[in-house]
């Protein structure tokens, strides 16, 4: 099955966006007629995390809200139980970036980038999110990409492990398909067993650090340079 990801121009990050694609993927878990997923995007921005512009505008709620979505929708993809194969052709940025990490194999334009820009727009990780990147990346590209925030080129992506596969963008499909189909021969309940031998302790961590109040983070998950440095951000 191939979900795409389909909020243009850059499929921007909203509770309701998240939520909805949470929900996608418990449909396509239930459905023993899928035995692989492919994420794919029709825009030249895979994903390029929250809208800026509208987030200056979250009170609590709002903020709350699109942490929820965020934790619940990112953990839901890295429990996922089936084959889940990530095509991207062009950036994944902040929030954006999890799509692929949460995913099981990936495959990149050579012209996509990969980053993570929360500490440049103010904002602190999510549990979910947070949990996941220290599971999925070693602490010395963590400590680059968290602390940077810059974003790096396919090319050192795949040196860290973000990528897997790296063809130029007519490929980019065609390979992620073949990668699905090979996933697809897996025996089904064998692969949900090892995922959840591999991930299970980190998926738990987080189901219990929400169940604590990590979708309510007190105060809110902005602070008070926030909203100024996501304006200087977009300009």
């Amino acid at each position: 099955t191939i979900v795409t990801l389909n909020r243009g121009p850059v499929n921007a990050l909203t509770p309701q966006f998240l939520m909805a694609f949470n929900d996608l993927l418990n449909q396509l878990a239930a459905d023993d007629t899928v035995r692989s997923v492919v994420l794919a995007s029709p825009f030249k921005v895979f994903s390029a995390g929250l809208d800026l512009k509208e987030a200056q505008g979250f009170d609590i709620a709002a903020q709350n809200a699109i942490v929820e979505g965020l934790n619940v929708a990112f953990t839901t993809l890295f429990a996922f139980p089936k084959p889940t194969i990530v095509a991207t052709q062009g950036a994944a940025i902040a929030g954006g970036l999890f799509f692929v990490l949460a995913s099981d194999c990936r495959v990149a334009s050579s012209r996509a980038s990969f980053g993570l820009a929360e500490v440049r727009v103010g904002a602190d990780f999510p549990v979910g999110p947070l949990e996941i990147a220290r599971a999925m990346l070693n602490p010395n590209d963590l400590r680059r990409l968290m602390l940077s925030g810059q974003p790096i080129r396919a090319d050192a992506a795949m040196a860290a492990g973000i990528v897997d596969v790296i063809v130029e963008d007519d490929e980019v499909m065609p390979r992620a398909l073949s990668v699905a189909r090979d996933f697809a021969t897996i025996p089904p309940q064998t692969y949900a067993s090892v995922k959840r031998q591999t991930r299970g302790a980190v998926v738990d961590l987080i189901t219990d650090a929400m169940a604590a109040g990590g979708n309510t983070p007190e105060g809110g998950w902005f602070n008070t340079e926030t909203k100024a440095a996501m304006a200087a951000m977009i300009g």
